[in-house]
């Protein structure tokens, strides 16, 4: 597997909420976090920033090999761990109460990847044929898609689509959501914040992923895709691809292996 990732405090705001982070090899996974960011006086990128450390940090002792359903489990509860602290840690101080963060996480091999996710930050599966958004939005205007009040184009130009029905940290318990599927080699995994998501439609990130371009070159084209929109929010991408290397051993017995 291969990642690139790249961040960008946009064209509008001061101050980057966003925050990443990517572990290549813990115990046999490629760990991969997005947390977006939200509240006042600085406090959303330290509770972006909690939910990326702590959530990592709770992942070090994964066992290699852990199946699909320890994976789910394990991580379910590191984002929940997350929460409870972070709400407890914002509620103990005044200037950073009602902070809170996205979050969507993976734990990926080579045969299978495991999401968890809080938020309207996104999980996306992409290979040739199209592009599949593999989380659903906890979000004020995708409830309102849902029940029918609005159309799927409405909701990207409504005034309250940053609301948000679920985040972390604003509540002393939350609701995370799991998912897990197989994947095979060429396809890639796109995780965002809506400063990419918001801004840059489904097939323009699919066209873009598609290109024949170096995974980091990729990431590059979809951060600037969004500047050139308007960049509006922060934007941060991820891209893990499924892309098993041949053993180069077999032909440079005493070159280096990748």
């Amino acid at each position: 597997m291969k990642t690139a990732s790249l961040t960008d405090v946009g064209r509008v705001r001061t101050v980057n909420e966003d925050r990443m982070l990517v572990q290549e090899s813990l115990n046999g996974f490629v760990l991969a976090i997005v947390a977006d960011g939200m509240g006042g006086h600085q406090a959303g990128d330290v509770a972006s920033q909690m939910a990326v450390d702590l959530i990592r940090s709770e992942l070090q002792t994964i066992p290699q090999g852990a199946s699909v359903t320890e994976r789910k489990s394990r991580l379910q509860a590191a984002i929940e761990m997350a929460n409870e602290t972070i709400f407890q840690f914002a509620s103990e101080r005044e200037n950073y109460h009602g902070m809170g963060t996205t979050v969507v996480a993976v734990l990926a091999d080579e045969q299978s990847v495991v999401i968890g996710h809080i938020g309207d930050s996104r999980a996306y599966k992409v290979d040739a044929a199209g592009m599949e958004q593999l989380t659903e939005d906890h979000s004020l205007v995708n409830e309102l898609v849902k029940n029918g009040q609005i159309t799927r184009e409405e909701a990207g130009h409504h005034p309250r689509r940053n609301v948000l029905t679920r985040a972390l940290g604003t509540e002393a318990t939350i609701e995370v959501d799991t998912a897990d599927w197989v994947w095979t080699s060429g396809e890639v995994l796109l995780l965002c914040s809506d400063g990419l998501s918001g801004l840059v439609s489904s097939d323009q990130m699919l066209a873009l992923i598609n290109t024949g371009d170096a995974l980091d070159e990729k990431a590059k084209l979809l951060v600037d895709a969004a500047l050139d929109a308007g960049g509006d929010d922060n934007i941060t991408v991820i891209l893990v691809s499924n892309i098993v290397e041949p053993d180069l051993a077999d032909d440079h017995a005493d070159g280096e292996k990748r």
